[in-house]
């Protein structure tokens, strides 16, 4: 090997680097809360743009110069980068844990975010429809995922090692926002900020919770249940209002998605979509090779080439 040149485009830890043929750039985010681009011909830095937190992933839209940056706080920024400026198109907001990982599908122009709320988020960034699903599967951070277009399917890793494969290939269910109310929307009693109605009922006020299903705001009597619910995204069993438990039959609560056990922490992933191989690496210093033809069903068939 020879050493060609350095890029100073940093002042802290670099997070993420995508490098563009077309523009001949070199794009980086790091943990001085900025993303810059810089020309690969002269070396020289061509822009900036600071955030209020560590910038953590990065993904790059090639056609039409969109970078999705996600952070530790949560948020992720989408910019259009220009020559020497950029320009802040949206946030988006509905992670409750820093962003670990980040997938972009020019294809299908969707976003997938991975984060340390354990949960992973499917954005529907061509049909400017924001949040559309959310998956909910791991036990710890999601700090891996990649997109399988040819067979629509998501496979995810954690730190704990968990894998999962998601079936992306069936209409699911957008989870609903939740309602806020000063009382229960089920059996009316008031939650315990409700002074008002407490003093006018004297009766003691109730803990707020929410359906996963509905979003209504019940209070504990009036959501006893739990369920699973995977056509939302909900493989683990979460509260549900009783009503709405009612309502879930038996074939809803049929798992959407596969799950394993790599046995050791997963920081890092990268698929070979042709062979149906992936490769894991993480803290404990054990680089693993993964034969996903199994569980992703790919065949000569379907593009995929023997090995």
């Amino acid at each position: 090997m020879n050493f060609v040149k350095t890029y100073p485009a940093h002042q802290n830890r670099v997070s993420a680097i995508v490098f563009c043929l077309t523009s001949e750039w070199v794009i980086s985010t790091g943990h001085d809360k900025c993303i810059s681009w810089m020309c690969t011909r002269s070396g020289s830095m061509l822009g900036r743009h600071y955030f209020a937190s560590w910038a953590s992933c990065l993904q790059y839209d090639y056609e039409t110069q969109h970078a999705f940056v996600g952070d530790y706080s949560g948020q992720i920024t989408l910019l259009k980068l220009e020559q020497n400026t950029c320009s802040v198109i949206t946030t988006l907001k509905g992670h409750e844990g820093s962003i670990t990982s980040l997938w972009w599908d020019p294809v299908q122009r969707l976003l997938f975010s991975g984060a340390s709320d354990h949960s992973i988020i499917m954005w529907d960034i061509g049909g400017r429809k924001g949040r559309t699903l959310l998956l909910q599967g791991h036990h710890d951070k999601v700090q891996a995922i990649c997109y399988i277009q040819l067979t629509r399917q998501l496979v995810s890793c954690s730190a704990d090692g968990g894998i999962a494969v998601w079936n992306m290939d069936i209409s699911r269910e957008e989870a609903p926002q939740w309602l806020e109310s000063d009382s229960c929307q089920k059996c009316e009693q008031p939650f315990f900020w409700n002074i008002k109605q407490m003093w006018d009922t004297k009766t003691l006020g109730l803990r707020q919770h929410h359906c996963r299903k509905c979003g209504q705001a019940v209070c504990g009597k009036c959501s006893t249940k739990r369920s699973s619910y995977p056509i939302m995204g909900f493989e683990f069993q979460v509260r549900v209002c009783d009503s709405c438990f009612e309502s879930i039959k038996d074939e809803d609560r049929t798992s959407l998605a596969t799950f394993h056990e790599g046995k050791h922490n997963i920081s890092h992933m990268s698929m070979d979509i042709s062979r149906g191989l992936m490769v894991t690496c993480g803290s404990d210093r054990i680089v693993k090779i993964w034969d996903m033809t199994p569980v992703v069903g790919c065949s000569l068939a379907t593009g995929f080439s023997s090995r």
